[in-house]
């Protein structure tokens, strides 16, 4: 017993509560915003709420699990590319044989569940490219090193965008420029590499991106030019945070998002609902907390035992914020409308259990990095 509550002890509680504020924002503004879809399934108002409670009580049984654990046995052997390997396989298989849901086949589903593996592959990736870059640190320089790990990082990002998710294939993209920024890369090659992605971009827009993704970027430029069709999403967004201003409309009084008005408002458009509720203040609080979450992540990442766990920090900084920043640019009209979702806060549990698997893993890290000497009762 003594043990367990050591090993609780170890846990970054300031991260873990800073944590606490926004699950919370996000479980008060999905309470009865779910009245249709609850309707239309035979449930209450607060479907989207009560589930998300469960996902929330999983997320933190493998927050703690994960904490447990010593990560050092990742720095060895295949068991990181052979996770990728089968999370690519499952992404293959939606591909082929994934049942379509709102034009996109991402989400395995389980009776009344649905996991999509574009999330946990973020994390792989983030462990996968740390273990490759601790090795190489002193050689990063070197292109062949840059053009392995973006391999790693193409595969999924090229299935993914496939779905089609082309903001998750953004994501993978950033988390794998990000690291490469940190690890160490030299100006040629990062000139290079933003000379292809502009190369890849153009070839996307003519050859690969779909209308209504070409619509979206359009209308992100001038929403006001289609405010019924593709700007529509974005309009709304726009008005429901507006509208919010200092103090906010209160809790349960945001017309946009309880009128149905807004789309999306428990996953890709919850940070609009939050901030038509509870106005600027309410988001500054938000942007508190996040602040923190992000600051401890990379307080424990710089005090890391190794290359392995510092990058691996770095990593979850990195997307947590990026996935944040996406989310909240769409929500206020300075990037074009994309399907993600607000860690912590959005509706879903592959996108909880992701985020919070991570935490977990880097708790586990940060254990055995201030038990030095190794501690002989560490797993």
């Amino acid at each position: 017993m003594s043990l367990f509550f050591r090993r609780i002890a170890d846990v970054d509680w300031v991260l873990f509560l800073a944590v606490i504020p926004l699950l919370g924002a996000g479980l008060v503004t999905m309470k009865g915003l779910s009245s249709q879809a609850g309707g239309l399934l035979g449930e209450s108002g607060d479907y989207y709420f009560t589930r998300q409670i469960i996902w929330i009580f999983l997320a933190l049984a493998i927050f703690f699990v994960c904490s447990f654990i010593d990560w050092r046995f990742l720095k060895s052997g295949g068991l990181l590319i052979t996770l990728l390997i089968v999370n690519s396989a499952l992404l293959v298989f939606l591909l082929v044989a994934g049942m379509a849901t709102r034009g996109s086949s991402r989400w395995i589903h389980f009776a009344s569940f649905s996991i999509s593996p574009s999330d946990p592959v973020k994390l792989l990736l983030i462990l996968i490219l740390a273990k490759y870059f601790s090795r190489r640190h002193i050689e990063i320089a070197n292109i062949k090193h840059i053009l392995v790990s973006l391999t790693y990082a193409a595969v999924p990002a090229a299935l993914v965008f496939f779905q089609p998710d082309f903001a998750s294939a953004i994501i993978i993209g950033a988390i794998w420029l990000g690291m490469v920024l940190v690890s160490g890369i030299n100006k040629k090659h990062l000139l290079f590499i933003i000379l292809m992605a502009i190369l890849i971009f153009t070839i996307s827009w003519f050859f690969i991106l779909k209308p209504y993704q070409k619509n979206r970027i359009l209308t992100f430029l001038d929403p006001l030019s289609d405010p019924r069709g593709a700007g529509y999403n974005a309009l709304q967004s726009m008005i429901a945070v507006g509208s919010g201003q200092i103090w906010g409309k209160g809790i349960g009084y945001g017309t946009q998002s309880r009128l149905e008005f807004l789309p999306e408002h428990q996953t890709d458009f919850i940070f609009a609902a939050f901030a038509e509720e509870w106005g600027f203040i309410g988001v500054l609080i938000i942007f508190t907390f996040l602040g923190i979450v992000v600051w401890r992540i990379l307080i424990n990442a710089f005090n890391g035992q190794s290359n392995f766990e510092r990058l691996f920090g770095i990593g979850m900084a990195i997307f947590i914020v990026i996935q944040s920043s996406i989310h909240i640019g769409m929500n206020i009209g300075l990037l074009p409308v994309a399907g993600i979702p607000l860690p912590f806060m959005s509706y879903g549990g592959s996108g909880l259990l992701t985020v919070f698997a991570g935490l977990g893993i880097l708790m586990g890290m940060r254990r055995y990095s201030i038990n030095i000497p190794d501690d002989p009762h560490l797993i």
